[in-house]
C-alpha cells in the first residue's frame, strides 16, 4: 500500500479528523537508522503523529516538531514535519531492545520511559509557539491526545500503530487524530467515544486490509463523514553537502584550523537520514577560504 494522508469533517464540520498509512516512511527510517524493532514502533507512532500533525499547518514554510525526551533506554525522540506531507525523525539509542510489555506488545512506554513532549510550531513568526506537557505513558498515541488535550484545549483521539514482520521489516504503521471543534454536541462525542472503543486498533484495521478512507469510515460513517482531501506522505531530509559546508562555515577559521591541522579527513553525520559527508584535508582549506571571522 503506497503512504498517503486523508483530511475530513464529519458532522457538520464540529469533527476535523486526519488518518495516514506510513509503512514506507517507518521502514524508510528503520533502514537508514537500523532500528531495533520497539525503536521502529517508537519512532513510526511518532512520524505519523507528525505528519498529521504538519498537516494542520496552512503554510508551505511551516515546520512542526515533536521531542519526546524521557529517561527510558531509548533516550528520545525527535521528529520534524512539513505541512506538505513529509516527516524525518531519529532516536537517540536505535538498538534498545525491551521484552514484550504485559499485553504482549511492544513495550514502547518502557522503551521512552518518564519525562516531557515538546511539540514547536514554527510557523515564520519571531517566536515559534512552544508547548510542553509531562510524559503521561510513553506510547505516543495517547502522549500527543494529552498533549492536544492540555496545551491546545482540543479534545482529540489519537490512535497510532506499526507492525513489523518476523525479519524485523516493517509490515504496517499508520494511524488517524480525530478532533472535536468548540460546541460540538455532546451526543456526537459520545458517539465518538464509542466508536473509537469498538472499532480496534490501528494494526488491526491496517493487517486487515484498511487504508485512511476505511479507518475514518470506521470512526465517522455514520457521522456525514466528508473526505476533503488526500496527499502522499514521505520521509525526506532536506540536508545537503552544502548545507554541511555552511555549517562547518560556520564554526570560523580558527575552530576549522583546528580541525586541519589533526591532517585527518573530517565525517560529518546528518542525525535525522543518517548520511555521512566526507571532507578531505583539502576540501576543508578550500572551505577555511570561505570563512570571514
Amino acid at each position: 500500500m503506497r503512504d498517503y494522508m486523508i483530511r475530513a469533517t464529519a458532522a457538520h464540520q464540529f469533527v476535523r479528523a486526519f488518518a495516514v498509512t506510513s509503512r514506507g516512511v517507518t521502514e524508510y527510517a528503520r533502514k537508514a537508522h537500523n532500528l531495533s524493532p520497539v525503536a521502529s514502533a517508537a519512532l513510526g507512532r511518532t512520524m505519523a503523529a507528525g505528519l498529521m500533525m504538519g498537516a494542520m499547518m496552512k503554510n508551505e514554510t511551516d515546520l512542526l516538531t515533536i521531542q519526546f525526551r524521557g529517561d527510558g533506554p531509548l533516550g528520545g525522540i525527535t521528529v520534524t514535519a512539513t505541512s506538505q506531507g513529509t516527516v524525518k525523525g531519529y532516536v537517540e539509542h536505535p538498538d534498545v531492545v525491551l521484552p514484550p510489555n504485559q499485553f504482549g506488545h511492544f513495550d514502547v512506554g518502557g522503551a521512552v520511559g518518564k519525562g516531557l513532549l515538546h511539540v514547536l510550531r514554527d510557523t515564520g513568526l519571531k517566536e515559534p509557539y512552544a508547548g510542553q506537557v509531562d510524559i503521561q505513558t510513553g506510547e505516543i498515541a495517547q502522549d500527543i491526545a494529552y498533549y492536544f488535550a492540555l496545551s491546545e484545549q482540543v479534545p482529540s483521539i489519537v490512535a497510532l500503530g506499526v507492525l513489523m514482520n518476523k525479519d524485523n521489516t516493517v509490515r504496517e504503521s499508520g494511524g488517524y487524530i480525530i478532533q472535536v471543534m468548540p460546541d460540538c454536541p455532546e451526543e456526537v462525542i459520545s458517539a465518538l467515544e464509542r466508536k473509537a472503543v469498538s472499532v480496534g486498533s490501528v494494526t488491526d484495521m491496517l493487517r486487515n486490509g484498511g487504508d485512511p478512507e476505511s479507518m475514518l469510515k470506521a470512526l465517522l460513517g455514520d457521522l456525514d463523514l466528508e473526505i476533503n482531501d488526500s496527499m502522499p506522505v514521505a520521509f525526506k531530509c532536506n540536508c545537503s553537502r552544502e548545507r554541511v559546508t555552511q555549517a562547518l562555515i560556520a564554526l570560523g577559521r580558527k575552530e576549522l584550523m583546528n580541525i586541519i591541522s589533526d591532517g585527518k579527513d573530517e565525517t560529518l553525520n546528518c542525525g535525522f537520514c543518517n548520511t555521512d559527508y566526507v571532507f578531505t584535508v583539502d576540501q576543508m582549506k578550500e572551505i577555511l577560504v570561505r570563512c570571514t571571522h
